[in-house]
């Protein structure tokens, strides 16, 4: 049930490892898709509207939470990699606990803070009560995104990404009939979304917790393994804490974006909408590619074998560079097509909410190869167990949104709004790509002449990164 990536061509076990985690990330935004689909072509442009304008505050807490656990996994995957079986089990064990203390507390106060949120984020009146209702559900299902996240991340540590992929294709089709029970026939509008989409991942999350129970004996715990350990917790936190800060510091700047937008209406709200969701359908391979390098870079980090992590790097580039040209080609000629995915043919405004769309989908998809490398070159730093240096790369990523967002947008509107993310994509590259080199060129100075660098914690902490 588990997969070594320290030997083998690094090109074919990447893609094999990539491939199936690239199915399970289609899947799930089969989730979101779906809702999105379905409340903006039966409920209308404004309902599309109400449940984008949630997208940022969406992905600054659900991305804290899925960061945390994807750097949780990281541990696990250096160990497998280094052969220490019972601790790996070990950190597996203080993972959930850690996971279990986070999903009350984000549930809480996520609970309590949701409608004082949208209000700071001048979420257009016609459309706040509506916002509310989604994104307030969205939050009261945190516990379950995290079981499933928590799960999945130790799963493809030990080098199975197909696993993961069954239980959301299940979760996925589940999802599709919640939401025409609960949006056409129980007529709860925005809510019935949330709901399905909440209901979808927590069959997904208990799926894995059976099928992880009861096939991967490698995480049968004896009760010393089960025990609580201050300085394990305090590894996962070493790096869980940095990637989850990750995705809400580049989130800060995606909230300052959407307020801007906001100010604009809720038709260039729709667009972006639409926008957002062809591009993060299209992101998918990304996604994909780095996962999959977390993986191999942290088995690989652990064995010692630096000399493939190099070369692990450079084959996914390549991978993400013909995938990127392909998306552009195509987005060329049927951006128009998909962004119609989201939108209602009847509405009064369809050609203006279809032009303002495709024209943000094509902006967004020229600059993809930049969005391919914050991608790989960051989970492959993250593999290697630098986490903190991710924080460094979402910070630019924060302040480039920030600042198209608080002065461009104003001044320039919705053509400004369109080059955001690529400005965030290619000032976290301008630091990442320099970032990894030094990170091989440090594990090589921690560990001459060794098949084991010290451990990740160590590294960091004398290197003062």
């Amino acid at each position: 049930m588990t997969r070594d990536l320290t030997t083998g061509n690094p090109m074919r076990l990447i893609l094999g490892f990539a491939v199936p985690t690239l199915f399970g990330l289609l899947f799930q935004q089969m989730y979101n898709m779906v809702d999105t689909m379905i409340v903006g072509k039966l409920l209308g442009s404004q309902a599309l509207a109400a449940v984008g304008a949630t997208g940022s505050i969406n992905f600054l807490i659900i991305g804290f939470c899925n960061g945390m656990c994807s750097g949780f996994a990281i541990p696990v995957a250096q160990q497998m990699g280094a052969g220490d079986q019972s601790k790996m089990r070990r950190y597996v064990a203080n993972a959930g606990y850690l996971a279990a203390i986070l999903a009350v507390l984000m549930t809480v106060v996520t609970g309590l803070a949701c409608r004082w949120i949208l209000e700071a984020m001048d979420t257009p009146a016609d459309i706040f009560d509506m916002s509310y209702s989604y994104i307030f559900i969205i939050f009261m299902g945190i516990p379950v995104t995290i079981l499933y996240n928590l799960l999945a991340g130790v799963i493809r540590s030990l080098g199975d990404s197909r696993t993961p992929v069954y239980f959301l294709a299940l979760s996925s089709v589940l999802n599709i009939g919640l939401d025409i029970l609960l949006i056409l026939k129980s007529g709860l509008g925005v809510a019935g979304a949330a709901i399905a989409t909440v209901v979808s991942q927590g069959v997904s999350g208990a799926a894995c917790l059976v099928y992880v129970y009861k096939k991967f004996r490698i995480l049968r715990m004896s009760r010393r393994e089960l025990a609580p350990s201050g300085k394990l917790c305090g590894t996962l936190l070493f790096m869980g804490v940095p990637m989850g800060l990750q995705y809400s510091v580049t989130a800060i700047g995606s909230v300052v974006l959407q307020t801007a937008v906001n100010g604009l209406g809720s038709m260039y709200v729709a667009a972006v909408t639409a926008c957002s969701k062809v591009t993060q359908l299209l992101a998918c391979p990304f996604d994909a590619m780095g996962a999959a390098m977390a993986t191999y870079c942290g088995q690989n980090a652990g064995a010692g074998k630096l000399d493939r992590i190099g070369r692990g790097v450079r084959d996914c580039s390549l991978l993400g560079f013909v995938y990127s040209l392909l998306a552009v080609l195509a987005m060329s000629f049927f951006a128009s097509n998909c962004a119609m995915w989201f939108l209602d043919p009847g509405e009064k405004d369809i050609m203006t909410l279809l032009a303002l769309a495709s024209r943000c989908i094509k902006v967004n998809t020229a600059f993809f190869f930049a969005l391919a490398l914050v991608n790989i070159v960051r989970f492959s730093i993250q593999g290697m167990g630098f986490s903190v240096l991710a924080i460094l790369a979402g910070v630019l990523e924060m302040a480039a949104r920030a600042v198209v967002g608080h002065f461009f947008v104003p001044a320039l509107g919705f053509t400004a709004a369109c080059f955001a993310s690529p400005a965030a994509w290619v000032a976290a590259d301008a630091f990442l790509i320099p970032a990894c080199v030094m990170c091989v060129s440090r594990l090589r100075r921690r560990s001459p002449g060794s098949d084991t660098p010290e451990p990740a914690r160590l590294r960091l902490k004398h290197s003062h990164t």
